[in-house]
């Protein structure tokens, strides 16, 4: 008889939540109707700052932004709040219903808007080329709407939410 046993690092973990929060990204993109080949010509740069930042515990938020690009207002957005505990049995996990019920709900954007992908992290945050500073639109006359939890592992995960009039 032999016993086998297989932990679930830290490392794994935000590997794992790096690579669903990109899928989650281009799946969104996708779905709302805009083309995602922006998100995957920089995917090493979205990937590489998310990373370190989830490493580094300074990630707070990842935000996809949908924008009308004649006014530059906002049409709709995308939020993935990064929770961070001690808690957790370690294993990997990702709803993909949930995120896809939600796309649906939110529903098609015109085809002819545009997207940016931003952070919030806290103060300090290590460096990350390609990164700097940015601000977001106004969410004003907007409704956030909680999916949920969607991704997480051994002490991270995220939870997601959208916006919409």
């Amino acid at each position: 008889m032999s016993t086998v046993t297989f932990v679930i690092s830290y490392a794994y973990t935000v590997t794992h939540v790096t690579a669903k929060i990109l899928h989650i990204l281009t799946n969104i993109i996708r779905d709302i109707g805009l083309d995602p080949s922006k998100l995957v010509g920089d995917w090493a740069v979205y990937e590489d700052g998310i990373s370190t930042w989830l490493a580094s515990r300074h990630l707070q938020r990842v935000t996809l932004e949908v924008y009308a690009p004649m006014t530059n207002d906002l049409v709709t957005r995308w939020d993935m709040d990064v929770v961070y505990s001690s808690v957790g049995d370690g294993n990997l996990w990702f709803d993909a219903a949930a995120v896809r019920y939600a796309i649906a709900k939110a529903g098609l954007v015109p085809s002819s808007c545009r997207y940016d992908i931003k952070v919030k992290t806290l103060p300090n945050e290590p460096y990350v080329a390609g990164w700097s500073s940015c601000s977001l639109r106004s969410t004003d006359g907007f409704k956030r709407y909680a999916v949920g939890a969607t991704i997480g592992g051994k002490g991270l995960a995220t939870e997601t939410a959208y916006w919409s009039r």
